[in-house]
């Protein structure tokens, strides 16, 4: 699989001008023959604007915008999984990110688990449905959002539940590099999974979203590192390199569950 990261500037209560932006950076994956491509947490709305500003702004798992954007997919021919405020069938709203194949189909809808704070907890309810793991080109994915992949829990959870590769559209800023830089190597190292980390980078009102978007393969090493404001990266991702990491050594396989209960 070739997989493409779109790291950009946040787009605050701009839905149709992030559509625009989304249609150029598939464009552009798509040209460096991109399979799937991943944007920011809430990429289509903006993170940081208010309960209100969310709760106008949430749209259910088939709405306009899914619409919009699987309509771009088919034409453009890749994956795009994108970051949305989600309004549920009982009105709660959720942060969530939601996987359209190349063929416009809706693959997966994940809502965060892990909120951050009280922006977080303001606008968002926390969802109580653990991560799963899908099956897209014959590799099996799970998805988790930004403060997710900070517990070592969340991500050995896909791993056990067979995950090759975990993305997750964040909206992390500073001063916290250290989970871009160090942390989200970790996760991929110990889990030996490919990892995808897909940020914003500027100012979004108060927040400064610190970039370093990366793709890290299962042995930790970064495969790619964003270092413009606004880039699509790409790197390919390869079976036979999960399989050596995995064949050397397996921290899944070697873990002795009997022992780490309370």
């Amino acid at each position: 699989m070739r997989l493409a990261l779109y790291q950009c500037p946040p787009g605050p209560n701009d839905v149709t001008g992030n559509l625009r932006r989304l249609e150029q950076a598939a464009q552009e994956a798509a040209q460096q023959g991109a399979d799937l491509l991943v944007c920011p947490e809430m990429f289509t709305s903006g993170y940081n604007i208010g309960a209100e500003r969310v709760a106008a702004l949430a749209e259910p798992v088939d709405g306009a915008t899914a619409d919009a954007v699987a309509l771009l997919a088919r034409e453009i021919g890749v994956g795009i999984l994108y970051g949305y405020p989600e309004r549920a069938a009982d009105g709660a709203i959720y942060n969530s990110v939601q996987l359209i194949d190349r063929d416009g189909r809706h693959r997966a809808n994940y809502r965060k688990t892990h909120l951050y704070g009280e922006l977080d907890r303001s606008q968002f309810s926390a969802s109580d449905a653990a991560p799963a793991v899908f099956e897209l080109d014959g590799w099996r994915i799970g998805l988790l959002i930004c403060f997710d992949v900070e517990f070592p829990e969340a991500v050995r959870s896909l791993a056990l539940a067979g995950a090759d590769l975990v993305l997750v559209p964040t909206a992390n800023m500073r001063p916290y590099e250290f989970v871009a830089n160090v942390v989200v190597p970790c996760r991929a190292y110990e889990n030996q999974v490919y990892l995808a980390y897909a940020n914003f980078d500027g100012k979004e009102y108060e927040l400064d979203y610190c970039g370093l978007s990366c793709i890290v393969a299962p042995d930790g090493e970064v495969l790619a590192r964003a270092d413009q404001p606004e880039q699509v990266l790409v790197a390919d991702l390869d079976r036979a390199r999960l399989a050596r990491t995995r064949e050397a050594f397996s921290y899944v396989g070697l873990r002795r569950p009997e022992l780490y209960r309370p």
